[in-house]
């Protein structure tokens, strides 16, 4: 679209009562001959509401008051309101999930100089919540429309009535005098006072550290560091609960119960009536399926691995034991409360379904192993973020220290190439898991896990995909900053082939853990919240800003918190089945230490890792040219970004005309402080963020926040079920080290490499619990809003911005018919690779149907919603 010509839509397209009070007058005492006798006017209204109650909500019980924007109350210096309105009848639209949709309509009386209605008041004297997901109110033939979304909790909880804002989008210095003290009023009603602990109907966002990892009221062992807040570990805020501390360690929260996704949210920020019923179903029926293994196969005494390839498969059969055995009980009893058990053995006795086969053997069982399917995953699998183009050989460490792998070695399989030709036209890569772990391994490997780190370096073949070279698997050595190091080399067939099996299963580890908990944990999920408390507290849900941003929020505060409760928390699931165990949350600190906001857009990712160079084209929008031709996730992802991009600038640009009322926005000026000094506080010295004084870095700080929140997280997240649903493709950890010739092990290892390589592998239980977590975290629900959709078509109360977003939903689609394109081109073998997945991670998914719930293995939502 004509950024240029935005404006002179606007002005067009906007009706004029909007902005004339006095033509507003007349034409509401248009509205009826009789009212206009009697100086009375009468609006209707629709309000559609879900709630999971087994009777209808007596719309006696809900009353509504509207507030004009152009008419002042003298006595309050608001805008006048009118007076309460109840609900007069109801009809049913829509069940789903033992959710009823209502749609309650009421009029409303209001005299003739009252004004144009703009925001609303509604009360809840039921004794149960409800969720208001919209309402509209119609003047003459005009609708106005609300976007709400929001639970209505009872007045004798919230002891205040809820209000709403039209959706109609004004910065600051534009709002119309008869809102401006509600527009001041609603921002220091979600700030809150900072005090007390939050219940479940407050709607008041605050900053805290993680505190609330640790329970030591368990025990000493489950007490952890506090994340944020200090030098020695820094990390994100999360959003506030102020529940009292823990006895047993006064700087940890008290914990709530597990299991019962009962832990406070704002209000707004709460799952919709559908959601939360839907995830707790999805968590049961995976557990049902994974954790109800064959009696007949497990060992009489203490061990519980998988003993073949045939045993491992048949997790994903339907034809299985349908009771908790004892040993698995008992590790439950330690993530879960005793009630649910009950309900998940319940379960069990009706459960006969069959889970889909993860794709990475639903063609061929043995694609996994392929070492070409390896380097492919790197790009175009689950987790393929990590791998960089190397720069200088050999790779050392901070200190200095060089790898152990040889110039002599790499050339061997170079394919005619020599090292340093290969490099200069940049053919060898690195997945580089080396130096972070280092420092962790003794510790981590004295807790029963045996875990190295590691180098894995890959050549590019001339058809484009990746060949491993070698790996370097390293431990520390006896002396601080020396190591043990150990190179493995591809081969075929023998021992030297079972080998090379182990060591790739070891880098697989590694990755495994990066991804699940830096990757996606932290510089999605965890990095996102402090934004989203920022705007709540700062940005109107009447400014513009606001109102771009808030639909690639909905729901990630609510996930994380469940993520706190049963997730990265002391002895829950990543400590179980990660191979860092307790200290998970440690290595993440440290990797905060590396992150910076301004290498987090697409671009500047890619650059960092030396997979694309600047571009000298000023005609190509992305700046950059990828080294790495077929590359899935960069091929798919700069054009989302471009698209992303482009629509933030047309939108920003309507706006806001020039520079100064960038500098000029108060809301959005102390948004941006808040993000760096409170919300990213332990990085508020950083010179790296961006100056809010611009339309470019404005526009590229938005679009960085909406890439991280859909693309990227999708591209991390939505995968896991076709990689790493086969524990053997991506194991979470390793109970073995690669045997040394000459050691017992070496002997077990010659004997029997297959039941070497599966004893190494986590056990049955930690390899079930991790297969049903990511069953869970690959599904789509029911109301999933996807890239380039909105909840409501009247989100936004302007013409030319809801015409320049059907036009971004329709480049989506035309990236999709791309994406499927390139899917078919066989000269593009990363598209499919051995396993033949083709790559639909990034593919945008514009349906809005509930059909596309489930697992898909593609769609992009808007937001961070699982």
């Amino acid at each position: 679209m004509n950024i240029n010509g935005m404006p002179k839509k606007a002005s067009s397209s906007v009706p004029k009562w909007q902005y004339s009070s006095s033509v507003t007058t007349k034409m509401l005492n248009n509205l009826n001959p009789i009212c206009q006798a009697t100086q009375q006017l009468t609006l209707k209204g629709k309000f559609v509401i879900t709630h999971n109650h087994s009777k209808s909500i007596p719309g006696k019980l809900i009353s509504v008051q509207i507030y004009s924007e152009t008419e002042v109350d003298p006595e309050t210096g608001k805008g006048k309101l009118s007076e309460k309105a109840c609900f007069k009848q109801c009809e049913s639209m829509k069940h789903s999930h033992d959710a009823q949709t209502m749609i309650y309509k009421i009029k409303i009386h209001i005299d003739s100089h009252f004004g144009t209605p703009r925001a609303f008041l509604i009360q809840n004297k039921h004794k149960k919540k409800f969720f208001l997901q919209s309402a509209s109110i119609e003047t003459n033939d005009h609708i106005i429309h609300f976007d709400c979304n929001s639970w209505i909790y009872p007045i004798k909880k919230t002891k205040s009535d809820r209000l709403f804002f039209s959706n109609r989008c004004c910065l600051p210095s534009h709002t119309p005098r008869a809102l401006v003290e509600l527009r001041k009023e609603e921002l220091d009603r979600l700030r809150g006072n900072g005090m007390g602990e939050r219940k479940e109907w407050d709607r008041i966002y605050d900053y805290d550290c993680y505190n609330d990892l640790g329970d030591p009221d368990k025990g000493p062992e489950h007490l952890r560091p506090v994340l944020g807040g200090s030098r020695l570990f820094p990390y994100p805020r999360r959003g506030r609960t102020g529940r009292k501390h823990s006895t047993a360690g006064p700087s940890c929260e008290s914990r709530p119960q597990p299991m019962n996704f009962d832990i406070y949210v704002p209000s707004d920020e709460r799952f919709g009536p559908n959601k939360l019923k839907e995830l707790k179903s999805n968590c049961v029926h995976a557990m049902v399926h994974f954790l109800s293994p064959k009696a007949e196969f497990l060992p009489r005494r203490i061990s519980a691995d998988f003993h073949s390839f045939e045993e491992l498969l048949d997790m994903f059969s339907s034809n299985r034991n349908q009771t908790i055995e004892g040993w698995m009980r008992d590790n439950l009893k330690k993530l879960i409360p005793v009630e649910h058990l009950k309900e998940i053995n319940h379960a069990m006795k009706e459960n006969h379904g069959q889970l889909p086969i993860p794709q990475i053997i639903s063609e061929n069982e043995w694609a996994w192993k392929d070492d070409m399917e390896f380097g492919r995953q790197m790009i175009a699998g689950t987790h393929p973020t990590r791998i960089q183009c190397l720069t200088t050989f050999p790779p050392q460490n901070k200190f200095g220290i060089q790898s152990s792998i040889k110039q002599s070695i790499i050339e061997q399989r170079l394919e005619g190439w020599t090292l340093s030709q290969a490099m200069e036209h940049g053919r060898i890569f690195m997945l580089d898991h080396h130096d972070y772990l280092i420092p962790y391994l003794n510790r981590i490997n004295a807790n029963g896990v045996c875990a190295y780190a590691s180098r894995t370096l890959l050549f590019l073949r001339s058809d484009g995909m990746l060949k491993p070279l070698t790996i370097e698997l390293s431990l520390p050595g006896q002396y601080p900053h020396l190591e043990i190091h150990r190179v493995f080399l591809p081969a075929k067939q023998g021992t030297q082939a079972a080998l090379w099996q182990l060591a790739k299963a070891h880098v697989l580890a590694n990755d495994a853990v990066y991804h699940q908990l830096i990757s996606h944990w932290l510089y999605t999920h965890a990095v996102i919240e402090p934004f989203i408390i920022a705007t709540k507290r700062r940005l109107s849900v009447m400014h513009p800003i606001h109102r771009l941003l808030n639909p690639h929020f909905k729901d990630t505060m609510h996930i994380n918190a469940l993520a706190r409760l049963i997730l990265i928390n002391s002895g829950g699931i990543f400590e179980r089945i990660l191979f860092p165990g307790e200290i998970c949350m440690q290595i993440s600190c440290d990797l905060y230490k590396e992150w910076r906001f301004k290498e987090q857009g697409l671009p500047a990712d890619l650059l960092k890792r030396s997979m694309a160079v600047k571009d000298p084209d000023i005609n190509n929008p992305t700046g950059i040219q990828l080294l790495l031709l077929d590359y899935p996730y960069a091929t798919d992802g700069l054009e989302i970004w471009v698209v992303i991009k482009e629509w933030v600038k047309d939108f920003c640009s309507f706006f806001y005309k020039d520079n100064e009322a960038i500098e000029g926005d108060v809301e959005l000026q102390a948004w941006w402080s808040e993000i760096r000094t409170n919300g990213h506080g332990d990085k508020h010295n950083d010179t790296w963020w961006y100056q809010l004084t611009t339309l470019s870095n404005l526009v590229e700080a938005l679009t960085t926040l909406i890439w991280i929140a859909s693309a990227k997280h999708a591209s991390l997240n939505y995968g896991q079920h076709a990689y790493n649903g086969y524990p053997p493709n991506r194991p979470t950890l390793c109970r073995k080290f690669v045997p040394l010739e000459g050691r017992v092990e070496f002997g077990e290892f010659l004997k029997d490499p297959d039941k070497f390589f599966l004893g190494m592998l986590p056990d049955r239980f930690e390899m079930s619990l991790a297969v049903a977590l990511v069953d869970v975290l690959s599904r789509h629900t029911s109301d999933e809003v996807y890239l380039g959709c909105q909840q409501s078509p009247g989100w936004i109360d302007n013409e030319v911005i809801q015409n320049r977003f059907a036009e971004f939903k329709q480049e989506l689609k035309e990236i999709q018919s791309r994406i499927m394109q390139r899917n078919r081109d066989l000269k593009l073998k990363n598209r499919r690779g051995p396993a033949n997945i083709e790559y639909t991670l990034l593919y945008p998914d514009t349906s809005s149907s509930a059909s596309t719930s489930g697992i898909t293995g593609r769609g992009i939502p808007n937001s961070i919603s699982i």
